[in-house]
């Protein structure tokens, strides 16, 4: 049995249902259904092993048969209405959160990406210190809540020639990467609300490495001549896309990046420089793959499933996972 965390998304559903077509059974579930509309069972008997089991509106399933499990993409619990208080549902939401994530590293199966790791992994000053290790080249960077040393770092860089962003670009709060203007610099006392990253512009050409495994679906992405040539991703339709191939120092030290990090799927953002160096931006651990697959036939999302298809024990395994604690332990 196959184990699926997310909620219902366009990439989830693109697995699961080809891992359906092919005769697993897949357990399919959303975080966001627990506590108020899922149920919870951990029984551990004086004789034999436990028995857990998670229900939902849309599943019901044993997970002591699971052997590989999908950690793509969670939202936060919904406690009850009828709990009033701000201090009930945070009791509510802990309570589950303990329940749940104490289950999950219990299991004895792999994990793509094991989900403690995955929740390290997405904190980008920890992926900088990483990547800067394993030999990747880093923009000259600045994260900084104090207006003078922003100010300081922008006339060092250059007006026009300095980006600023957010640490996470989520749907309900999203901000795309953009040049420091001149008018810029007159907001910049706003940077005291939270800390904001500052980097060099680096020009060239996007690379959207995919990482499966030991599999590498490396895909270029040019916005260099499109509207908006700082962030890809405003102008993907005018983009154009193409897969590529990578130097193999470079995809050696990808793959030790991502082992580094525990992570078996990761989505890899660099840009290659017009002199031919590969500067290293993120790694999304659960960044998306559809836009690259329709517009390059690269089969991420085959390699997904045959991937979790090996791990469930229907193929000889090749590429290299993460085992839970529990599964290490066994």
């Amino acid at each position: 049995m196959i184990l699926v965390v997310s909620y219902d998304e366009d990439h989830t559903l693109a697995v699961v249902r080809r891992l359906e077509a092919d005769g697993h059974e897949v357990v399919h579930v959303d975080l966001a259904d627990f506590p108020a509309r899922g149920e919870i069972t951990l029984d551990y008997a004086a004789a034999g092993g436990p028995a857990h089991t998670l229900t939902t509106p849309t599943a019901h399933a044993r997970l002591d048969r699971c052997r590989a499990a999908w950690w793509r993409r969670v939202r936060p619990f919904t406690v009850d209405r009828a709990l009033g208080t701000a201090r009930d549902q945070n009791f509510a939401i802990s309570e589950t959160g303990q329940a749940l994530h104490g289950l999950f590293h219990s299991l004895n199966c792999t994990w793509i990406n094991p989900p403690a790791l995955d929740g390290i992994a997405h904190h980008k000053p920890y992926q900088w210190e990483v990547a800067r290790r394993m030999g990747l080249t880093l923009p000259r960077t600045l994260v900084t809540n104090q207006p003078e040393k922003a100010r300081r770092f922008i006339e060092e860089v250059g007006v026009g020639r300095t980006v600023f962003k957010a640490f996470i670009a989520s749907a309900d709060a999203w901000r795309e990467t953009r040049l420091v203007r001149t008018e810029d610099l007159a907001t910049l006392d706003a940077v005291r609300y939270a800390p904001v990253i500052f980097q060099e512009f680096v020009p060239g050409a996007d690379l959207r490495v995919t990482v499966v495994g030991d599999r590498l679906f490396a895909a270029e992405i040019d916005a260099s001549a499109t509207s908006y040539p700082v962030d890809m991703r405003m102008v993907l339709h005018e983009a154009g896309l193409r897969p590529v191939s990578l130097p193999s120092a470079l995809t050696d030290r990808i793959l030790r990046f991502m082992r580094s990090l525990g992570l078996v799927y990761g989505a890899v953002d660099l840009r290659r420089r017009p002199d031919g160096q590969h500067v290293f931006f993120e790694v999304n651990p659960a960044g998306q793959w559809l836009f690259v697959e329709e517009r390059t036939g690269l089969p991420i999302t085959a390699e997904i499933a045959a991937l979790l298809s090996r791990l469930d024990g229907r193929e000889p395994g090749r590429a290299t996972a993460v085992r839970s604690p529990a599964a290490r332990a066994g």
